[in-house]
């Protein structure tokens, strides 16, 4: 499907940049890494000599669950980050996004299909601020963490090694909960979309909240319904938060749809989109029907 998108904009003389997000140690689910990965990838882009880019060309970002990861940080992080990036920006397409990561981790433990990317996310943390997590794993929980540092995600979905895999089964019974442990709480809610900055381009947001059909049950206490992996109404919240900011938002829930399913509605969506933000017309907006989501407080310590 990629090849798909990217050869459909080359065709019609798009350069297309497709950045290393997780960095060379992939660092997993390591938000404002990706989006500052991103954000340098535009900036080796309009620098290199051998891509030929006019100084005055645009930029539109264009990402799904790990690639939402990827353009919403380097949305939010670009005013601070990369002023340079920032004003080449015309607009961002963002579908199944991981908000708060922390709420991700109770919505998908013990499930079937999604609950392996836990033990993948506590590698990938752990290797983007430089924490040990190993002191506070169990004897399973060592075992994964060893086991998994080169393991992709196409090897851990749905496999009978994870499933209804739990915090508890990872972590040590001293600390039986996430709130628990304060070095998890500590980087997690670095984590937290929103934290980092505020655009300054119209965003498009699509999420699906069906998650029955990845079999990852609905409306879990404090979580409601998502699309299998990812929170509708965190990223509601997330999308309200912008519009309250100013930021010019379109935001299309799929309730229909789980992860999976929704990326097959969502992508000709954003392509259209991103392609009429090149056409200079106005991003569309609707903030005033949007509804109300789950808070996005940071973690607490218990």
């Amino acid at each position: 499907m990629e090849l798909t998108v990217f050869g459909q904009f080359l065709a019609q003389g798009f350069t297309v940049i497709v950045p290393d997000t997780e960095g060379q140690r992939a660092d997993f689910a390591a938000g404002p890494e990706y989006g500052m990965n991103t954000l340098d990838s535009i900036r080796a882009a309009f620098n290199s000599s051998a891509v030929g880019l006019h100084s005055d060309a645009r930029v539109a970002l264009l990402g799904y669950s790990g690639g939402a990861i990827a353009s919403e940080w380097a949305a939010e992080l670009a005013p601070t980050y990369a002023l340079d990036a920032d004003a080449l920006l015309i607009g961002a397409a963002i579908g199944g996004v991981l908000v708060h990561p922390a709420h991700n981790l109770r919505y998908v433990e013990g499930t079937f299909f999604w609950a392996g990317v836990m033990p993948m996310a506590l590698i990938g943390i752990a290797r983007a601020f430089g924490v040990d997590f190993t002191p506070y794993l169990s004897p399973r929980g060592l075992r994964l963490y060893h086991d998994m540092q080169s393991t992709s995600i196409a090897n851990v979905l749905g496999q009978p090694r994870y499933w209804r895999l739990k915090w508890s089964d990872v972590i040590s019974p001293a600390h039986p909960t996430p709130e628990s442990l304060p070095l998890f709480v500590t980087v997690a809610n670095k984590l937290i979309m929103g934290t980092g900055g505020t655009p300054t381009i119209p965003l498009f947001i699509g999420q699906g909240a069906n998650g029955d059909l990845e079999w990852t049950p609905g409306n879990k206490p404090g979580i409601g319904a998502g699309d299998g992996v990812m929170i509708a109404g965190d990223v509601r919240t997330l999308a309200r938060t912008y519009c309250a900011r100013g930021v010019t938002v379109q935001y299309e829930e799929y309730e229909l749809l789980s992860h999976i399913s929704a990326i097959l509605v969502w992508l000709p969506q954003a392509i259209d989109w991103i392609k009429d933000r090149f056409a200079g017309q106005p991003a569309p907006d609707n903030c005033s029907s949007i509804a109300p989501g789950n808070s996005l407080d940071p973690l607490p310590v218990r």
